[in-house]
């Protein structure tokens, strides 16, 4: 036998998939997190796993995790502490930045915390010019007088970004080996290694980010893997990196900025896989947990790819799927402000304490709690049966946090919180479509995490999308899309050149080193040439503008093929900015490649729709209060197991499962296809 395991580690459960690669049963498993250690609960989870299957450590074939190490370290600034080395005249670089405010119109919003303690930002003399050519060769005395002056310090990492160095990385190269001759066993980064692009506080700020988090990685990197070894299991195990990819774990040590949002990726790449399976390439996805929720956007099959977003204010300038996150989700806090408004979230409580519902000391009303008033959630028992829930604490919260603070009964109290939170997550779907140019209409919303079958569908509606599909098991998607991910290196280049024919063969050129270099990455993974494949982006822009829109372009970059990447540029800028110009010149800026190798993945098949599915029996009927209703409703419970291919119900239903419950409203139908996704349509009419 063997076994694939994929493990997704949330803010209050960690979830498990594990895939039988010869009889293709496919087992699902959720559990609370442990904050103080996040490893604890993998290691748990798993060998509950092994045991309750019999299954010996050795026949795990393949074992991958998201991480929220990384995550957590930045969030709760428990960073190494590093010192920066860069051209003089730039140490105040992170502190200048953009010159601009975190928020324009709020004058007491302060910026980001310097991640540099006072003192550590070093200067050495040296410049190099944006042809590449040195003006000021390195002083290496001063580099070894800044290097034995951080070693001082007790600096644990240091971060190196000078001038240009994307270009001509020459001097970087030799401060790192000063570096190493001086302050042997520090951890280091240059930007000419981990991001050879141009604007230097962006290049900056992701070195810096990925200083501040090495030695963080390095110990859970050594430590995760004591502890698989002491489980049994033989093989290195895989953790997923920001851009949907997995990359074996001792890889993470050198750029641990790029598992920065490790985990959300993973559900994207398994909402991809399930959507390429039935047919549907625009999909946005709505995935809700306990602490927050991630939406992003799929269009053409493919998940949308976002080059640079902030990390806890600081710019990272790294591939990321383009997830938009807040905190909304089944822990969220809810409150009435000093205005008298009711507020939802950001704060949550987590897995501990968590809502008052689960027993654990949580005082707060959150929306877990109003689900289980309104009769959303079961009553008594989630988790399959595996966690008992008490209403009254549910009851007694809001009351005294919120009923007693408005002049709101329980009701109208609980039914106000989803309203809260339910809006907060339409400005999320809006910010990944609308805001870039896309009619959510047009898109199918695919819900997952433990809490986004519960709200999906009142969510759906408020903005107007008409089609929700639930996966079969929507609370532990993140965790089969980590099963479903591949290995995946971006490397990239800046060159900025204007597209003509005279500029083909650089840009050939280009590809041809970056393919190179990431034939070398996937050696390293043992990736074989048959399963190696690579994709090209050139981000182009209009002359004199200041931001690129990536192009795909095929790698025998031709004239036909700039010809074909031009039409696309002059489209995609016209659906970005609502308007192109065919005689403006186009620069070409970056140039990246993504050097991928394919990971055997479980294969999920398609099942025969039976056209005379049984009429499915209520396990329960329960009184319930839907969004926008004025009274509870008499709905039938439903078990999510009884559910076979061709069958279909209409809402209101509520249909649970271990890992999640899901609420189908008034003026929805249900229908179960092949792949035993549940295809949720609207028929409510005009809105």
């Amino acid at each position: 036998m063997s076994f694939m395991i994929g493990v997704d580690v949330g803010g209050t459960f960690t979830d498990y998939s594990m895939f039988n690669t010869e009889t293709g049963e496919l087992l699902h498993f959720k559990q609370s997190s442990t904050p103080e250690d996040p490893s604890k609960a993998i290691i748990n989870g798993i060998l509950h796993i092994l045991t309750e299957k019999c299954i010996n450590p050795e026949e795990v074939s393949y074992l991958a995790h998201g991480t929220t190490v990384a995550t957590n370290a930045l969030i709760e600034k428990k960073g190494a502490r590093i010192g920066l080395i860069t051209t003089k005249g730039f140490r105040d670089l992170m502190e200048i930045g953009w010159q601009k405010r975190p928020s324009l119109y709020d004058l007491s919003k302060q910026k980001p915390k310097s991640l540099i303690p006072d003192g550590l930002k070093c200067e050495v003399e040296e410049r190099i010019l944006y042809d590449g050519t040195v003006r000021t060769a390195l002083n290496e005395e001063n580099v070894r007088e800044v290097v034995r002056y951080l070693k001082e310090q007790n600096v644990q990492a240091i971060a190196v970004c000078t001038l240009f160095s994307f270009i001509n990385p020459k001097h970087e190269m030799r401060i790192k080996e000063i570096i190493k001759e001086e302050y042997p066993g520090v951890y280091v980064s240059t930007s000419s290694e981990l991001v050879p692009e141009f604007r230097e506080y962006s290049r900056m700020s992701t070195t810096v980010l990925n200083s501040y988090l090495g030695p963080v990685m390095e110990k859970y990197v050594h430590n995760f893997e004591k502890s698989i070894d002491s489980l049994g299991i033989k093989v290195a195990p895989y953790v997923t990196q920001s851009n949907g990819s997995v990359i074996s774990i001792a890889e993470t040590i050198g750029c641990p900025i790029k598992t920065a949002v490790s985990g959300p990726s993973a559900g994207v790449i398994g909402a991809t896989y399930i959507g390429n399976q039935c047919g549907i390439d625009k999909i946005i996805t709505f995935d809700m947990g306990g602490t927050s929720i991630d939406v992003s956007l799929i269009k053409d099959g493919k998940a949308s790819i976002s080059n640079e977003r902030l990390v806890e204010g600081y710019p990272a300038r790294i591939p990321m799927i383009d997830i938009v996150t807040i905190g909304a989700g089944g822990g969220s806090i809810a409150r009435i402000d000093d205005g008298g408004a009711l507020k939802v979230g950001p704060d949550s409580a987590g897995a501990i304490p968590g809502p008052a519902c689960y027993m654990k000391g949580g005082k707060n009303a959150c929306v877990t709690d109003a689900n289980i008033v309104l009769g959303k959630l079961n009553q008594k028992k989630i988790l399959g049966g595996r966690m008992d829930i008490n209403i009254e604490l549910a009851k007694k919260a809001i009351t005294e946090n919120i009923c007693s603070k408005s002049n709101l009964n329980l009701d109208q109290a609980a039914a106000g919180i989803i309203s809260v939170v339910n809006s907060n997550m339409v400005r999320a779907i809006r910010m990944v479509s609308v805001e870039r140019g896309y009619d959510p209409r047009e898109f199918t919303l695919m819900a997952f995490g433990g809490a986004g079958p519960l709200h999906a569908c009142e969510v759906a509606r408020d903005i107007g999308i008409t089609s929700v599909l639930l996966p079969p098991s929507p609370g532990t998607l993140c965790s089969l899309g980590l099963l479903m991910a591949d290995t995946k290196f971006d490397i990239s280049r800046s060159n900025i050149m204007i597209a003509e024919t005279a500029n083909i063969p650089k840009v050939q050129e280009i590809f041809d080193k970056l393919v190179k270099e990431g034939n070398k990455l996937l050696d390293k993974e043992g990736v074989a040439e048959e399963d190696r494949r690579f994709t090209y982006v050139v981000e182009c822009r209009y002359e004199r503008q200041n931001y690129e829109i990536p192009i795909g372009v095929n790698g025998n970059f031709s004239q036909e093929v700039m010809n074909k990447m031009i039409d696309k540029f002059h489209e995609e800028h016209n659906r970005s900015y609502g308007y192109f110009n065919k005689k403006m010149r186009i620069q070409m800026v970056n140039y990246r490649v993504s050097a991928i190798g394919d990971i055997v993945k479980p294969n999920l098949t398609e099942s025969p729709i039976n056209p005379n599915a049984k009429v499915l029996k209520p396990i329960d009927v329960r009184n319930v209060l839907f969004d926008q209703e004025k009274k509870y409703i008499p709905t039938n419970i439903y078990n999510r197991s009884d559910f076979e291919p061709g069958c279909k119900i209409e809402g209101p239903a509520i249909i649970e499962q271990m890992d999640s419950t899901s609420v189908i409203p008034p003026n929805w139908s249900a229908y179960t296809d092949g792949f035993h996704n549940i295809r949720l349509s609207y028929k409510g009419g005009e809105r």
